[in-house]
């Protein structure tokens, strides 16, 4: 309950006109699996439609009971009485008669008639026939006896040319013919065949190292004497000493050296010796390491630059 202070209630206080309800209090528990999707749509009468309807001439085919017009209630407008309307209010406008030439338009008697026009007619389009060489029949066909009959195979006289007669021709004819042409060519043979009493040889020697010189005479093979005993020196070698001692010569031969002169001045300009110029000098290059802590680090930021952790 409110509680009264100062003569007024909490809610005069909040200055609300009254206390707000509880609605959710006392009323049971509906698991949200269980509620409808939609709750109205369970509730009260539906919309129920009467099923799609087909697309006809009838009026069951529209949403209306009956066919309504655009304009409901407008007259009836006949077309000729509005060009007739507006011809008129066009002939008020006119100053005086409308314009007739003198004469009025000449037509055409028929079709190719020039009459009426400017020009009259014209000699290219003229029906009268051009002028034309008279008309030679032509000569006679060629006449022929009518076709024979008959396929050709097995008729007489049915061909263009002559029939050929008729020739025997023997059975063993080929084979006769061939044994007088070879009793006709041994007929011309004089003696008998020509033969080599050469045997074929091959191009090559079946054996390279085959000649025909004779051979040279065997060489005796020499026999070497066999040495008994092992060779020792007769004494044993000397040692130098700071001398001659150990060498074959007792010493060497003093060989005089021949004088040699001395080469000339080279003569120029100053008399001095050309000496080529010095080849391409190397400069001081920076490393790449150096070139980005530079990058890194400048006049500017050296102060602020924070040192990374690696």
């Amino acid at each position: 309950m409110p509680v009264e202070r100062g003569g007024k209630t909490d809610m005069e206080r909040i200055g609300l006109f009254s206390e707000m309800e509880y609605i959710t209090v006392g009323d049971k528990y509906v698991s949200p699996f269980n509620r409808p999707f939609n709750e109205a749509a369970s509730k009260n009468k539906q919309m129920l439609p009467g099923g799609s309807k087909a697309m006809s001439n009838l009026q069951a085919g529209y949403f209306d009971p009956h066919f309504v017009r655009i304009f409901e209630g407008e007259g009836y407008v006949n077309l000729n009485q509005v060009k007739r309307r507006d011809m008129m209010q066009a002939a008020k406008k006119n100053l005086s008669k409308a314009f007739l030439p003198s004469s009025g338009d000449k037509k055409p008697c028929g079709l190719g008639s020039y009459y009426g026009t400017i020009g009259g007619p014209v000699p290219f389009f003229s029906a009268q026939p051009r002028p034309r060489k008279k008309y030679e029949a032509p000569g006679k066909n060629l006449y022929t006896s009518p076709g024979k009959k008959g396929t050709g195979y097995g008729y007489a006289n049915v061909t263009i040319g002559k029939q050929f007669s008729h020739a025997d021709d023997f059975y063993d004819a080929p084979k006769q013919n061939y044994k007088k042409a070879n009793e006709e060519h041994h007929r011309l043979l004089k003696g008998a065949p020509f033969k080599l009493n050469l045997h074929p040889r091959d191009y090559f020697d079946a054996n390279p190292y085959f000649s025909e010189e004779p051979l040279p005479p065997i060489k005796k093979e020499e026999k070497k004497e066999a040495i008994s005993t092992t060779f020792k020196p007769s004494s044993p070698g000397k040692k130098p000493g700071g001398m001659k001692a150990g060498t074959f010569d007792p010493y060497p031969s003093h060989s005089a050296d021949p004088y040699v002169t001395k080469l000339a001045k080279i003569s120029g300009k100053d008399g001095k010796i050309f000496h080529p110029p010095s080849g391409p000098k190397s400069r001081p290059v920076e490393s790449i390491m150096t070139l980005n802590v530079r990058r890194a680090l400048n006049s500017k930021n050296y102060k602020t630059a924070s040192v990374p952790s690696y």
